[in-house]
């Protein structure tokens, strides 16, 4: 194993972790995916994430363990002040301050961890890795997870870049309708007003990904990556700024475990991005896995997630007129043997994958046309 501690981690920070060979469970026959055969290390990201999954792909193959593989490929995001959806840049919520999510999980292990609303700290994946290592815990958050964090020697610096303010601030002079904050008559289960009288539905639909409204970007971008080396064993995580302009300590899919990422050493991994409240309430990255573990291939997995959250959509102002989800979600899956998928809600999803034969970014097959 490579015993070089991950870029931003303190070198005491290092996971001291074996990387057991599990074998794994009878997997149904599928079709070889573009640039993949079967039992052969690979990488995958959301779109966004080429440079991951090719640094995450070269560290393994120097013998980094996957999980901590994955951990430094999404650091180039992270400290990218140009990606406006992960860490340093990203987009801050209603106050002007950048809060950050991220979740990890080791296969081998079986080991998850995870920090939610941390301040100040520009690598939260990395963070949630220790608290994988050195802590009983799997999520901790808040100021909670700065402490954590500063405790171990990562530093404390201001996330909130030239760009992101003056997006915040065209955000700020354009309040409503696209703030995450209903009215009396926009609750979702109807109650009396003062009068007895009921009040009606929901009507607030937030953006996905990076969606330009009169100047200002709206995001709920996010990168996922997932990693599996020559002995099968699997990591994986997720990390985001979250939904742009969210409520003070709004928590989406990405730091909880079996939402925005899960990873099982005898199946596979998955993870999402977009729209996090549809995610969590399907769990859907643990539920691609064990669809996976039935048979189904990555893509096929990712599809049936897809259409269970469909199916359960029932709010008016989140249909389209023809009663399909109007936001997006996308699904990236991976199995041990080294196949990957990747499947949208709506078109405009892509995934970076890295394998032996080479790197490249694909489009997600949509559910919806």
């Amino acid at each position: 194993m490579n015993k070089k501690a991950p870029t931003g981690l303190p070198r005491r920070s290092f996971l001291g972790i074996s990387a057991a060979t599990v074998a794994g469970t009878a997997l149904g026959a599928s079709a070889k995916p573009i640039g993949l055969s079967s039992s052969q290390p690979a990488a995958i990201a959301s779109g966004n994430g080429l440079a991951a999954v090719e640094r995450a792909f070269e560290l393994m193959s120097g013998g980094t363990d996957p999980l901590i593989a994955a951990v430094r490929g999404v650091e180039i995001n992270e400290n990218d002040p140009d990606d406006m959806t992960v860490g340093y840049g990203g987009l801050p919520n209603e106050d002007g301050v950048v809060q950050l999510d991220a979740s990890v999980m080791h296969g081998p292990t079986h080991k998850a961890g995870a920090v939610a609303s941390i301040e100040g700290i520009k690598n939260p994946a990395a963070v949630a890795l220790e608290v994988m290592r050195r802590t009983d815990h799997c999520l901790i958050v808040g100021e909670g997870a700065k402490r954590f964090a500063l405790d171990l020697g990562f530093e404390e610096e201001n996330l909130l870049t030239g760009k992101a303010r003056r997006a915040w601030l065209r955000w700020r002079d354009n309040l409503n309708p696209r703030d995450d904050r209903l009215d009396k008559d926009q609750l979702v289960i109807p109650v009396s007003d003062d009068d007895g009288q009921p009040i009606g539905a929901l009507d607030q639909s937030p953006g996905f990904h990076v969606d330009w409204i009169e100047g200002v970007p709206h995001t709920t971008g996010t990168i996922h990556c997932g990693a599996v080396n020559s002995d099968g064993d699997v990591g994986a995580c997720t990390t985001t700024s979250g939904l742009s302009y969210k409520i003070p300590g709004r928590v989406g899919d990405s730091p909880i475990i079996g939402a925005g990422m899960y990873c099982d050493n005898e199946v596979g991994s998955a993870g999402a991005t977009g729209r996090g409240e549809a995610v969590i309430q399907s769990c859907g990255s643990f539920l691609a896995v064990r669809k996976m573990e039935e048979g189904m291939t990555p893509e096929e997995a990712c599809l049936f997630v897809l259409r269970h959250i469909a199916a359960r959509t029932k709010r008016r102002d989140l249909l389209n007129g023809r009663g399909e989800p109007n936001f997006n979600v996308t699904m990236y899956a991976l199995r041990k043997d080294g196949m990957v998928g990747s499947a949208c809600m709506r078109p405009g999803g892509s995934f970076a994958h890295a394998t032996p034969e080479g790197s490249g970014v694909d489009k997600s097959t949509p559910v919806f046309s």
